[in-house]
């Protein structure tokens, strides 16, 4: 959906994926597989956000968020594809440790990993 473009969404969406980001490596820390993936997926989702905001689009889904930054960012060479590809899998595990109970502590590392690299992308498109 298209929306006016609000600096104040984008930097809202960039603090609670940061916060997400730090408690990911916190749960990590206390062998919080479950916890780990979930809320490194997060802070995935509200990076992805700020970005569709920065170009005045709003996501109705997870899986809309996703086309989204394909379509915006990574076929327009803005975001590396690789992103791309670890905010598709980060989706998958956090809907395998959400509904069916499945994780394990090489793909919470796995998740968490890309989801500090997405950030970090994300911030640099977004001038921060």
């Amino acid at each position: 959906m298209r929306i006016e473009i609000n600096q104040a969404l984008v930097d809202k969406e960039l603090k609670a994926a940061q916060y997400d980001l730090k408690r990911a490596k916190h749960s990590l820390t206390e062998n919080d597989d479950k916890w780990a993936t979930i809320k490194a997926y997060y802070s995935m989702f509200h990076a992805a956000k700020a970005l569709l905001y920065s170009k005045g689009f709003r996501e109705k889904s997870h899986y809309c968020l996703l086309v989204g930054i394909k379509e915006l960012f990574v076929d327009k060479g803005i975001l590396d594809h690789k992103h791309y590809d670890a905010f598709g899998m980060a989706l998958d595990l956090r809907h395998d440790a959400d509904y069916g109970l499945i994780y394990s502590i090489e793909s919470a590392e796995i998740v968490v990993k890309n989801s500090e690299d997405f950030l970090i992308s994300a911030n640099k498109i977004l001038g921060f």
